[in-house]
């Protein structure tokens, strides 16, 4: 039975939920202040507390200095930006690929992380903010939430159900999400794990009037990524008859944010996703449109920063070895992801090679003081908690 206070605590939380209007925008950023104990409420058993605290990467020789060393500001020029999506399910691996580029990286104070939410992920973002905070204390980032409303009467059904997440289209929004002052990001994939300075990849120039660059791979069976009705339709095939098309993964990718949002791509690849849901024109989630919008225009980017394929393929996650060259980033495209497999004694080889980042400490290893105070719940915070809704 709940104490009295508690019970009108918790009914004034719900009363207010109803009351209030719906958010009426698309997307809202969170600061990067802590939070109090009550977001241990929200999840109950406080999985936040379950990464060990990464160490402290500092800049090395040669850094640009940041204009304001105290704040750090998303339009600071220095900066490499870096988006990411952030949920509960890929948690493990996010947080290990932020690692990872911290870890390698020539300047790691000068990257600034972007990481977008689900609106109605059991995590919530400000749980999610202050997992990162606790995790990486001198990050530079800042969590945005993704309204699903904005693309999921776009979406269609795909050949593997995690591929019609809303989230994985939020890369399509990134120059609405982003501040004007952001015109270059980096795009990553949860399930990766960089093993060279993302600099390097950061400096890449995209030539010309290219939008995005990525690694292309024109072995591959381009004609595949889409069905006999797009193919054998005239006007639909058309679209790639003055290119030379190549598929490229979009897991990995370097945008040009000013050229985006000029050439209204996030439109052109919508309109695409609208005509997949009046007639089936391909069969994986948020790939294709990509394919339809950028193939052939993309700016070749060496293999070496996109060794994607490990997960094996969309229904068995079967284990694959490395392609043959050298390795800059490692990518668990595909059903099985490392974590998984770790967790359940069933690795693959080359699953090995992303534990040194996994920062994920289980819940018997936790200072049963800590993990007690994370669980209580009084009063006030539940009426603290109430401040989020509005």
């Amino acid at each position: 039975m709940l104490p009295f206070r508690l019970y009108a605590a918790v009914l004034f939380v719900f009363s207010i939920s109803l009351l209030l209007p719906p958010f009426c925008i698309g997307i809202r950023s969170f600061p990067t202040r802590a939070i109090d104990g009550g977001d241990a409420f929200e999840l109950g058993s406080a999985a936040w507390a379950r990464f060990s605290e990464a160490p402290d990467y500092r800049n090395g020789a040669g850094c640009a200095v940041s204009l304001n060393r105290e704040m750090v500001s998303s339009c600071d020029p220095s900066l490499v930006h870096i988006a990411m999506t952030l949920d509960s399910e890929y948690l493990r691996g996010s947080v290990a690929a932020v690692h990872s580029v911290i870890k390698h990286a020539s300047c790691p104070e000068n990257v600034f992380f972007h990481f977008i939410a689900a609106e109605f992920d059991p995590a919530s973002p400000r749980v999610l903010t202050k997992l990162v905070r606790s995790t990486f204390p001198s990050l530079n980032f800042k969590v945005y939430i993704f309204r699903e409303d904005t693309v999921i009467n776009l979406i269609s059904s795909s050949i593997r159900q995690a591929l019609e997440n809303p989230l994985n289209y939020a890369r399509n929004y990134l120059g609405d999400i982003l501040g004007q002052c952001v015109d270059r990001v980096i795009y990553l994939d949860s399930d990766v794990v960089v093993v060279d300075d993302i600099h390097k990849l950061w400096n890449i120039s995209l030539t010309g009037s290219r939008v995005i660059g990525a690694p292309e791979y024109c072995h591959a069976n381009f004609t595949k990524y889409f069905t006999d009705g797009f193919w054998s339709d005239p006007v639909l095939s058309r679209v790639f008859s003055s290119r030379n098309p190549c598929y490229f993964n979009t897991g990995v990718m370097v945008m040009d944010l000013v050229r985006w949002r000029e050439g209204n791509y996030r439109k052109r690849i919508e309109n695409w996703m609208e005509l997949q849901r009046k007639r089936r024109i391909y069969e994986l989630g948020s790939l294709p449109p990509f394919l339809l919008v950028f193939a052939g225009n993309v700016e070749a980017i060496d293999h070496r920063w996109n060794q994607h394929g490990l997960g094996g393929d969309n229904v068995r996650g079967s284990c694959r070895s490395l392609h043959p060259g050298p390795v800059s980033l490692l990518h668990w495209s595909g059903k099985g992801k490392p974590w998984v497999r770790l967790e359940t004694k069933n690795p693959c080889p080359l699953d090995h090679l992303w534990v040194p980042y996994d920062l994920y400490k289980p819940i018997h290893q936790l200072n049963p003081a800590k993990f007690q105070s994370l669980s209580s719940v009084s009063a006030s915070t539940l009426i603290g908690f109430s401040s989020y809704l509005s």
